[in-house]
């Protein structure tokens, strides 16, 4: 039975990577947004330049499901050399679009899908005579039998496109008429619309289309970042390049046109982080962007930093690790390296946003919380938030906002005779004050040490004093509880003893599980957390529950293991739900795992279950 749905399936389309593609599917996508329609895409692509398999997945939901789904319904597979997994990969009853211009055996399908020939190789050998022109007019070709296929409006892709070559009327007449061959060869030859359609609506509403690590750096700008210093790594360099670009449109005098910034590319990581560190040291917001790898080799000066309470700002694309792992797929497995960063005892501050406007409003509030803290600020990101379009509220900010700049000795507090040391803990938060290169002529001025030193910044070596500080930075930790964002806690429709956890890009997956789970009568208090350290009511959560899911992209339950060891949870009642293979976590996988030990619950005692 041909699957039936309008405005709610999921597309895959399978390239070759190199091949032009990525802008005719990008095309699709922004044409079912405008119809009105809520889409979720995921570029799948591999590291190398070209020749490798990619794809590209477009969730369609008129609901507003923003999380990967699992599954695919209708694959345009333009690549032979995946022919097969891309077969397998569809739902019974779904569709297959490939190019007939050859024809292949029965065997290469299957019985229980739908198969639809379109030629767009023969289509373009008959209109193009250069070959880069078939090339990319066939990916075209194929967007105008999609939109006959699907009962899309041409005109609204006709306006995306004038709005992509707008002023380049020859490349934009070409793409229309590539558009009308695929579409009108398609309503000529073909039962339109199939049983997948995509119907105007208006459920996008107010919501922009943006990628986090563009959020994040706009977010930087306001937050007040005048300092960027970067190395080059997928999937954070997007976010530097954005930056770059933010600034140049809002970081120029108006009168002079001088720029108001400085973006240093570093010859490796360790620079970056050094110049990260010595532009915040003289008073400037400073940031980089990286990823698992540069976290590694950025390490010692991360210490550096801890120590001597330098404000910084470390935006972490994590993806699939060790080494160089898989660069281009997603994965939460940076948590134990960035909370615990460099040797010795280090704890650090970790953000976790969901979406591009939390990656807006985090990027932004880490500057406050690094001039506060005096210490470094992790933004943890990952490539499925980073380096994909999302839709979400749109990015806000309070002109009136006056930035945080923590405790600042200044001249004037000097000149009256304040006790001034640089480790000296005043008020008991942890948190001691500083002054700024050039304060005072004569005073406030101290040494900048990586080494052990007393409350006035003087090198030493005795034990006591060595302990005083460490406890001192403990405190201080324990005040940035109260400062970091607080978990958000939803409670089910009904009394439940089991709760589950979970943060960052697994969230718009977990919220459809929720109600997948749900529907089989089970239910699960749940809890987002949003900042390490952990709030008291992360705690409290698990306690209030026999129980508790730890959701997270990884192997080794990180998360779990930061909540276990910083919370001193029983690990027993901690059950991980970990999906590590580099594709975004699924609903499907998300309420299957949770729903199997729950089933099992029911004749298996809890200890068994979770041992």
């Amino acid at each position: 039975m041909p699957l039936q749905s309008v405005n709610d399936f999921v597309i895959r389309f399978a390239n070759v990577n190199g091949s032009g593609s990525a802008s005719a599917n990008e095309l699709f996508a922004r044409a079912v947004l405008r119809m009105g329609v809520p889409v979720a895409p995921r570029n799948i692509f591999p590291s190398n330049i070209q020749g490798l398999p990619t794809w590209y997945e477009v969730r369609i939901s008129e609901a507003g499901h923003l999380g990967a789904r699992g599954g695919t319904d209708l694959m345009v597979a333009m690549n032979p050399q995946t022919w097969d997994k891309d077969v397998a990969a569809i739902e019974p009853g779904g569709y297959l679009l490939y190019d007939s211009t050859k024809p292949l055996p029965k065997s290469k399908f299957r019985d229980d899908i739908n198969v639809i020939g379109v030629p767009p190789t023969a289509i373009t050998n008959s209109t193009y005579t250069d070959p880069r022109q078939r090339q990319l007019f066939k990916n075209i070709i194929y967007l105008g039998a999609l939109s006959a296929l699907l009962d899309i409006d041409p005109k609204v892709i006709e306006q995306l496109i004038a709005e992509q070559y707008k002023g380049k009327e020859r490349l934009l007449s070409s793409n229309v008429h590539a558009l009308h061959l695929g579409r009108d060869y398609t309503l000529k030859n073909l039962k339109c619309p199939i049983g997948l359609r995509v119907q105007k609506s208006d459920k996008v509403g107010d919501r922009i289309f943006i990628e986090g690590n563009s959020a994040a750096a706009l977010g930087a700008v306001y937050g007040g970042a005048t300092v960027c210093a970067w190395y080059p790594i997928t999937p954070s360099s997007s976010l530097a390049d954005a930056f770059t670009g933010h600034c140049k449109r809002l970081r120029h005098d108006a009168e002079t046109k001088k720029a108001k910034y400085a973006i240093v590319q570093g010859e490796d990581e360790l620079a970056s982080i050094g110049i990260v560190i010595g532009a915040a040291w003289n008073g400037a917001r400073a940031f980089t962007a990286t990823s698992g790898p540069g976290v590694s080799l950025m390490q010692e000066f991360i210490g550096l930093a801890y120590f001597a309470e330098i404000p910084a700002v470390i935006m972490d694309v994590q993806r699939a690790g060790p080494s160089t792992g898989m660069p281009t797929r997603t994965q939460q497995c940076d948590i134990i390296s960035a909370a615990y960063a460099s040797h010795g005892d280090t704890k650090h501050v970790l953000l976790f946003p969901e979406d591009p406007a939390e990656a807006f409003d985090m990027a932004a509030q880490a500057f406050d919380l690094a001039d506060r803290l005096q210490t470094p600020i992790f933004l943890m990101l990952d490539l499925d938030i980073g380096m994909n379009h999302r839709l979400c509220l749109p990015l806000k900010w309070d002109d009136a906002k006056q930035y945080d700049r923590g405790k600042i000795m200044t001249a004037a507090m000097l000149e009256s005779g304040v006790d001034f040391g640089r480790y000296l803990d005043v008020d008991g938060d942890g948190i001691t004050y500083r002054t700024y290169p050039g304060t005072h002529p004569t005073k406030g001025s101290f040494f900048t040490r990586g080494t052990s030193r007393d409350r006035y910044a003087k090198y030493t070596e005795e034990g006591p004093a060595y302990q005083d500080n460490m406890q001192r930075l403990l405190r201080k930790f324990e005040t940035a509880k109260d400062l970091v964002p607080r978990p958000l806690q939803a409670n089910a429709e009904k009394p439940t003893k089991y709760g589950v956890i979970y943060f960052g890009s697994t969230s718009p997956a977990m919220d459809e599980a929720i109600a997948m789970i749900e529907a089989k009568g089970q239910y699960l208090d749940r809890l987002r957390v949003r900042a390490f350290p952990f709030h008291s009511s992360v705690a409290s959560f698990i306690a209030d529950h026999d129980f508790v899911f730890i959701v997270e992209q990884n192997r080794d339950a990180q998360l779990r293991s930061l909540i276990v060891n910083e919370c001193s949870i029983d690990p027993v009642r901690l059950v991980p739900i970990l999906h590590y293979d580099g594709t975004p976590i699924t609903a499907r996988f998300i309420a299957r795992s949770i729903g199997e030990h729950l089933d099992a619950l029911k004749v298996t005692p809890l200890r068994k279950v979770v041992s």
